[in-house]
């Protein structure tokens, strides 16, 4: 198997991060949205992260990036700013090789290194590679939300799993 470089994303990954995550919105459950991103969204939503100093993680095999990883707030009150909820996508050729895992690790730590008390997990419930990654990082489900979504004309439902950090 081909090795896995990881490193913090830039605005040159975009393209692909773009391509993986439409790819997610059009086949899959991991995000609940319908229809395809632009660069120019996704352009703005690397700004937000920047701006707001919060990371993103690129996998690259072959120089081609195969997944990404990011947290972001979790809610937008000030109570909450110990809180984050993270995401992680990884492309469908390389999916079930572990880059997941490997994406997850920087996450932690920059989560610990910015003093972040909790990090949440919004999985739909279906999504048993999710929740098992997830799962084998010591996160704990903490709430099941029935049919909250709606997508490939089912019903969907939302787990939240939890890590504490301190």
């Amino acid at each position: 198997m081909d090795q896995v470089t990881l490193r913090s994303a830039t605005d040159a990954d975009l393209p692909d991060i773009l391509e993986i995550y439409n790819d997610a919105i059009l086949h899959t459950t991991a995000s609940y949205d319908y229809e395809p991103h632009t660069l120019a969204m996704r352009q703005a939503w690397y700004a937000a992260k920047v701006d707001q100093g919060f990371p993103i993680f690129v996998a690259e095999r072959q120089g081609r990036v195969v997944g990404f990883s990011s947290f972001g707030p979790f809610r937008a009150w000030a109570a909450y700013q110990y809180t984050v909820e993270l995401s992680i996508y990884v492309a469908a050729s390389d999916r079930g090789r572990g880059v997941g895992k490997q994406l997850m690790k920087p996450l932690i730590e920059a989560a610990r290194a910015m003093n972040i008390h909790a990090m949440v997990a919004g999985i739909d419930a279906n999504n048993e590679a999710s929740l098992r990654l997830h799962r084998c990082f010591g996160f704990q489900e903490v709430a099941h939300f029935p049919q909250v979504g709606y997508k490939f004309d089912r019903w969907l439902d939302l787990k939240f799993l939890q890590l504490l950090l301190s």
